[in-house]
């Protein structure tokens, strides 16, 4: 056991070693790929603007004029809320916008009950929760002589939400789609990252684990540019790709602000 928390500890100082030129940038860029699964929905829905409104009027019922406000409404809440998150400029509503958003298309579209989506969306929701954790972090160090005990509390029980919704995507992903040796395999490595992660045990290495994991992941199953235009999964790959991308940024996020006061890293310190 000594051993492998010697080997743990080594390799969490490598990567620190390794990642110290980008690790600035780091925040930035996981706030650009939890919002990216919106900013591509949002333009999705602009070019092919006259076949959402068929769809919501023809297979959804909704009345003409409602159709256009539904989709106009997530459109711009998309493209604005998205932009504020990427700015980190009101990211608590930013990012409450965004989940109203999640939760308004899968009643719209009729896809609360699909298990894949469902879960995938717990895993967005999840990295959105890191988005709020964040802006208390750096509240917190704007104002860092001012009592916070309030917004500390609310900082922990965020991330401990985050990283418990981050973890959803592999029982998404053990759900979909047919089994094989290789996805018994990534399944169970992936599995035992996603404890480690939702109980707070190694997390930020276990997070970077996943973040190099579902790179390579998303590449090769969710490549929908090698798909023709006409073929009928190229808009579900496209989809699941920038899905994933979202998910990503928000373990590239727990990465930079840590599992937070409820989990087993913190909890360790304090002995």
């Amino acid at each position: 056991m000594d051993d492998v928390k010697d080997f743990t500890n080594k390799l969490e100082d490598v990567i620190d070693k390794v990642g110290q030129p980008i690790r600035p940038h780091i925040p930035a860029i996981a706030r650009f790929l939890i919002v990216a699964t919106f900013i591509e929905d949002s333009i999705r829905i602009a070019t092919n603007f006259s076949g959402q409104l068929y769809y919501l009027n023809r297979y959804r019922g909704f009345p003409t004029g409602i159709n256009h406000l539904f989709l106009i409404g997530n459109v711009l809440t998309m493209l604005s809320c998205s932009g504020l998150v990427i700015a980190r400029k009101n990211t608590e509503y930013a990012a409450s916008a965004l989940l109203g958003v999640v939760v308004f298309q899968a009643l719209g579209y009729g896809l609360i009950f699909d298990a894949n989506f469902f879960l995938r969306n717990l895993s967005v929701i999840g990295g959105l929760f890191m988005v709020v954790s964040d802006g208390l972090h750096r509240r917190r160090q704007l104002f860092a002589g001012l009592p916070s005990l309030s917004e500390t509390d609310k900082k922990t029980y965020f991330q401990l939400a985050g990283r418990v919704l981050l973890v959803f995507l592999f029982a998404g992903f053990a759900l979909h789609g047919s089994w094989s040796l290789s996805r018994v395999i990534a399944s169970a490595i992936g599995f035992v990252a996603c404890v480690m992660i939702a109980v707070g045990f190694k997390a930020k290495l276990s997070a970077m684990f996943l973040v190099l994991f579902l790179s390579v992941f998303n590449i090769v199953v969710n490549n929908f540019w090698s798909v023709e235009n006409a073929h009928v999964q190229k808009d579900f790959l496209k989809y699941d790709f920038f899905q994933t991308l979202s998910i990503m940024g928000g373990l590239l996020l727990l990465v930079t602000i840590g599992p937070g006061g409820l989990s087993m890293d913190e909890k360790k310190k304090a002995f």
